[in-house]
């Protein structure tokens, strides 16, 4: 029992002996920033985030941010906190104000790489992630062995994936860096900074190789870089293929309204584009309102301005259809002349009432930022379109097949003259097929003004693209549109790298000009006697 109290007794005196200890520790780092000079400073860094006071962190941040000032007379040391109040370096005490002569503690790229470290290494074990991604980025930087044991107490607690996963990623170019690496932990080492997948990690590699002679050493870490290279190449396709899958579903978006109108109807719509720019400004009047009247609910504003453009350019291109088309059936090259000139005044009239500058669209939260899967870097505003695009897609082809309307059109479709001996009233159908494509067309606005800019001329971006979409699948076909946008849109991105984007559009141009050659009709040619007339 004696000896127990004894121990306990020891135990009490020496923590009791901390805080002096840390105490002369902090006031002598603060006595280095004093002393104007960069090795002094960088000493001090080292020593204050040692020193485990409670505003060591709010020090080195505010040295960072040159808010630190030393007085030239007293060497008096303050500092002001992110609030700009002035507080006492050694205590951490407010101060009434700063000395007549403060000035602010140089810093340079040495002292810049020590805060870096320091403070990567103080903020590792942060309650906020966002903190810990940031210390995580400052240690794969600095790339400081000090900060090893620190990191692998916050890896041991770490339950967020993307923090471990950076966390991995510094601990290993903190061994990578290190000479004193056995060739074994260098390989694993090697394999964490090869699944983070960047060139920056595969660059530590590289570097750690020329400055080596040991032959296990050099061994491991061609191994690696040959690892990480295959792994680099199976990414870009995997992103070329993810970009072609994100292009094609703007594609199918755009052409699915003129497959169904081009198919139905065989009228050229040189003003479907014109559509689709339609739709991008009514989400723009829409999220103004919001703006205006209801900015809490801005997040809603998408899902109000879906129906409400799919039901104006529907509107839209019935009154066009009526007024204009239904005199010229038969006669495609009218069509084309007379539809172009109705894509001019409605471009017109847009730039009239609305300004010939580009308006801003906003995103809601859920369609913001990008996220990682499998070392691709994924958009979430382009997943979003994609799985828009499908619903879109399914939707139109339900509404084909399992409503009267859809019969009629079909029917229409397949042989005009018997489904008019039949009883269908094709005028109607055809009034309506060209609002329903061209409502689709608005709908297509709504996305395209997420990804794009939303002026008068946006329309015409796309308009080619959909013609080649509807003709390369075969016209009236909807599997074969969705099949040829993907296409299109994965050929494209696989050809840009090595073309360039204009040439890449022309070589697919001249690919499906000679396809057609061979396929007048497209990948899935509709079948009917008419057709085949």
């Amino acid at each position: 029992m004696r000896s127990l109290r004894l121990l306990i007794a020891t135990l009490l005196l020496a923590v009791l002996a901390i805080g002096p200890v840390r105490a002369q520790s902090l006031d002598k780092a603060i006595d280095r920033l004093a002393a104007d000079s960069f090795a002094e400073t960088a000493a001090a860094i080292e020593e204050i985030a040692a020193s485990g006071a409670p505003h060591a962190v709010a020090l080195l941040e505010a040295l960072a941010d040159k808010r630190v000032l030393v007085d030239s007379a007293t060497k008096a040391v303050v500092f002001k906190d992110s609030s700009g109040a002035l507080n006492d370096a050694k205590t951490g005490t407010p101060v009434a104000s700063a000395p007549a002569d403060a000035s602010p503690v140089r810093t340079n790229n040495r002292v810049r790489g020590a805060l870096e470290a320091a403070l990567g290494s103080m903020t590792l074990m942060s309650a906020d992630p966002a903190k810990r991604l940031i210390a995580a980025e400052a240690v794969f930087k600095s790339r400081d062995a000090k900060a090893l044991p620190a990191l692998d107490a916050a890896l041991a607690k770490e339950t967020d994936t993307n923090v471990r996963r950076a966390f991995e990623r510094a601990r290993a170019a903190v061994l990578i860096s290190d000479s004193a690496t056995p060739a074994a932990a260098l390989s694993k080492a090697a394999d964490a900074l090869i699944a983070a997948g960047d060139g920056e990690s595969l660059g530590l590699i590289r570097t750690r190789l020329t400055a080596t002679s040991d032959a296990e050493t050099r061994r491991v870490l061609e191994a690696a870089i040959t690892r990480g290279e295959q792994r680099q190449r199976t990414l870009a396709v995997a992103q070329n293929v993810w970009y072609g899958v994100s292009l094609g579903s703007v594609l199918l978006l755009a052409a699915i309204g003129l497959a169904i109108t081009f198919g139905v109807m065989g009228v050229i719509n040189m003003a479907h584009g014109e559509m689709v720019m339609l739709g991008a400004y009514t989400t723009y009047v829409v999220q103004e309102q919001f703006r205006a009247y209801a900015p809490e609910a801005f997040g809603w504003s998408l899902a109000v301005a879906i129906p409400m453009a799919f039901l104006f350019t529907g509107l839209v291109g019935i009154a066009i259809e009526r007024g204009i088309i239904r005199f010229l059936y038969g006669r495609p090259l009218e069509t084309l002349l007379a539809t172009w000139g109705v894509s001019l005044m409605l471009q017109q009239a847009v730039r009239t009432a609305a300004g010939p500058t580009n308006k801003e669209v906003g995103s809601p939260a859920f369609m913001s930022g990008t996220f990682e899967l499998f070392g691709l870097s994924i958009a979430w505003g382009r997943l979003w379109i994609i799985v828009f695009t499908l619903i879109v897609f399914f939707a139109l082809l339900a509404a084909l097949k399992l409503t009267p309307l859809g019969l009629q059109m079909r029917a229409v479709t397949q042989n005009r003259r018997m489904a008019s001996a039949m009883g269908i009233r094709t005028g109607r159908i055809d009034a309506l097929t060209f609002g329903l494509g061209s409502g689709i067309a608005g709908i297509a606005g709504v996305a395209l003004s997420q990804i794009d800019n939303v002026s008068p001329n946006l329309g015409q971006s796309y308009i080619i693209d959909s013609f080649m979409v509807v003709v390369f699948g075969g016209v009236g076909n909807l599997w074969g549109t969705l099949v040829s946008a993907f296409a299109l849109g994965i050929a494209n991105k696989f050809l840009e790298p090595f073309a360039g984007a204009v040439l890449a559009k022309i070589l697919i141009l001249v690919l499906l000009i000679l396809f057609i050659q061979k396929r007048p009709r497209g990948l899935f040619a509709l079948k009917g006697r008419a057709i085949e007339a």
